[in-house]
């Protein structure tokens, strides 16, 4: 199979359901020539039936990011799938969570506000240097973020989270360029996925890209996102990293 993705293997996190950015970039990835192995937390079961309406069934590994049992363990468990040396050329970060007081921002307590940090941002990092082994000749990490260089309607710690997501990536980048790891971001704009049904508010967001998204913007349709993502884990980009990279409409360069 032809593609700017032929013959790299990648490992893709967070798909939950056919409406999820992360599923669209598993797709896209696999259209593009590439092997793919998803990771599932939870409901395992859920994550593997989407994975079989995939273009080919993809393998699915149980994976919780702030268990070190299960990234010590995560290596192992990919060669299991790719076989010979089991390397990776690239890996898709889109997990983020926080409990719903994370949605008060006076109120939250400091253990709610931790586990968003952890789970959203730190997981980065974590995921990363699991992987790390399996890439010895360097590859591409692609995250999801949500614009944090400004306070968004109701998103609160989350906002926060996605800052130390973005700064992360940053320090990602510096840490291992001598490694050929690049390691960038795609801002996406808002997508009418299970994860969005959490954020209390929700409708404002997606309001304000009804009316600013210059390009326009259709929150039903994660594929955009998805590409984005398998434009940043293919080799068109190698000298960029630490990067954000916006698919949004255009509503982050919107003034007032």
């Amino acid at each position: 199979m032809s593609g700017i993705l032929a013959g790299k293997r990648v490992l893709v996190t967070g798909v939950l359901t056919e409406g999820s950015i992360a599923f669209h970039a598993a797709k896209v990835a696999q259209e593009e020539g590439a092997e793919v192995v998803l990771t599932g937390f939870g409901r395992l079961s859920l994550v593997e039936r989407i994975a079989k309406r995939l273009p080919k069934p993809a393998p699915v590994i149980e994976m919780d990011v702030t268990n070190k049992e299960h990234l010590d363990a995560l290596p192992g468990r990919v060669q299991e799938h790719f076989g010979d040396d089991g390397h990776l050329d690239g890996i898709v970060h889109s997990i983020a969570f926080g409990p719903q007081p994370v949605f008060n921002f006076l109120e939250a307590e400091w253990e709610d506000v931790a586990t968003a940090v952890h789970v959203s941002a730190y997981s980065l990092k974590a995921l990363t240097m699991a992987c790390l082994p399996l890439m010895p000749r360097g590859g591409s990490v692609v995250g999801l973020t949500f614009d944090a260089t400004i306070a968004w309607p109701k998103y609160d710690w989350m906002g926060v989270a996605k800052a130390a997501l973005e700064s992360t990536n940053r320090y990602l980048a510096r840490d291992l360029g001598a490694k050929n790891v690049r390691c960038n971001l795609i801002s996406a704009g808002p997508i009418k996925s299970m994860a969005a049904k959490s954020i209390p508010g929700f409708e404002e967001l997606s309001d304000v890209w009804n009316t600013r998204a210059p390009i326009g913007w259709e929150m039903s349709d994660p594929e955009p996102a998805g590409r984005g993502v398998v434009a940043l884990l293919s080799d068109f980009f190698p000298r960029t990293t630490g990067e954000i990279v916006h698919v949004d409409g255009g509503v982050h360069m919107m003034g007032a």
